[in-house]
């Protein structure tokens, strides 16, 4: 045999001995990605569905900001989901409101909650985006986390860890649950959520205005730490943006500062004047909207402010906090709560001097002016309704 054909057939050994070994590789590669798929496979955001969404968070609005290619986004299977709330089961549903249902399931051994946007809903699609938006970049222990979301043809649901003692409002104004609020808890919460805001206003990369920060907005993990949820009706502001305007005003009567609520000016200010009637709300275990006083005349921030210029700002404590509190750290609750509330947006404190003063017993405290809203009385409106149980309201301007 020559030499030539000992070469020829030894080159196509050679060949087919590495053709066999490069397909051997890509099957085993194929194969281990199929093994290693589940709910939680990572998409890059370019690959989402709501990635124009994603695009529209134009880079000037923050500085620092890592690009879009970057940003990674949990994507859960709507097979997964189904499974995991036994196929959405009215024994898992948590909670119902204009955007949807939530749902308790697990996943992977996890619980999780399941934030299931009805198909008919148009404001749960926005709000869906939004916090799909805004809240994936954000970490703190007192913001709620967003584990994932699903999309699936119509199917839009949020993924979020579930909190086990759902939301404050189910416990401050249960009179049964409220007793398990005593007045250190109250307090921890309540500085709690204060360090949630200070991260969304100035310490994150972005300054976010949330706008609907309510007491069914606080969710309660197991230990009854607060975390701020609901983003969908968050803003996101540039470094230098002070205060922004809109024709449409979402939140809640009774949180919503006055700029906010009659001329559609908001700010870092208007989510102090929500935190202040939350603190008022916690330490006197009532609801600022729907509470009149005297002949209907006053609701709890005028209670309070009558209260406290008479001296007997501790008449409106919570009952069932019982007689175990500190009465200087009540009191410099109730006056920060009531500089937060105060009429004009440039008198309220910044949540930094807010965390400061909570945090700080010998912190000086200037004395509050007049709250705003004293008077039981509602703005005038030419439309109402609710969504995500949140009330959106147009009004005109004067």
């Amino acid at each position: 045999m020559s030499v030539g054909i000992v070469v020829a057939i030894a080159v196509l050994l050679s060949a087919g001995l590495i053709i066999w070994f490069v397909r051997r590789r890509r099957n085993s590669g194929s194969t281990l990605r199929r093994e290693s798929k589940g709910p939680l496979e990572r998409i890059r955001s370019q690959d989402f569905l709501l990635n124009s969404v994603l695009v529209s968070s134009k880079k000037e609005h923050y500085s620092g900001d890592r690009s879009n290619d970057d940003l990674e986004l949990p994507l859960f299977d709507f097979t997964s989901i189904a499974a995991a709330t036994e196929n959405f089961s009215d024994e898992n549903k948590l909670g119902q409101g204009g955007f949807g249902c939530v749902y308790k399931g697990f996943v992977e051994g996890q619980e999780i909650a399941v934030k299931r946007l009805s198909k008919n809903s148009g404001q749960g699609t926005k709000e869906f985006k939004n916090e799909v938006k805004l809240i994936a970049r954000l970490q703190h222990r007192n913001l709620v986390r967003l584990l994932g979301c699903c999309v699936d043809a119509d199917e839009k649901m949020l993924i979020y860890e579930y909190m086990e003692n759902k939301s404050l409002d189910s416990f401050l104004f249960d009179k049964a649950k409220r007793y398990l609020l005593d007045w250190q808890k109250r307090f921890n919460i309540i500085c709690g959520i204060a360090r949630g805001l200070l991260y969304l206003h100035q310490d994150s990369r972005f300054r976010i205005i949330h706008r609907d920060l309510k007491a069914s907005n606080i969710l309660l993990d197991g230990e009854l730490d607060p975390k701020i949820s609901d983003f969908g009706m968050a803003r996101l502001f540039g470094q230098d943006q002070t205060e922004a305007n809109t024709k449409k005003v979402v939140g809640t009567y009774g949180y919503m500062s006055p700029e906010y609520a009659m001329d559609g000016l908001f700010s870092i200010k208007s989510d102090v004047f929500s935190f202040g009637v939350l603190v008022l709300e916690i330490v006197s275990g009532q609801k600022n909207r729907g509470f009149y006083y005297s002949n209907n005349e006053l609701n709890l921030l005028g209670h309070f402010w009558e209260l406290w210029n008479g001296g007997r700002a501790l008449d409106i404590i919570d009952s069932s906090v019982g007689d175990s509190f500190s009465e200087s750290e009540v009191l410099r609750c109730m006056q920060v709560g009531l500089l937060c509330v105060q009429e004009r947006a440039e008198d309220r404190p910044t949540m930094s001097s807010v965390v400061l003063m909570l945090c700080s017993e010998t912190a000086s405290l200037p004395q509050p002016k007049k709250p705003s809203f004293c008077l039981a009385r509602k703005p005038e409106t030419d439309e109402s309704s609710t969504v995500n149980q949140v009330t959106i309201t147009t009004l005109d301007p004067r």
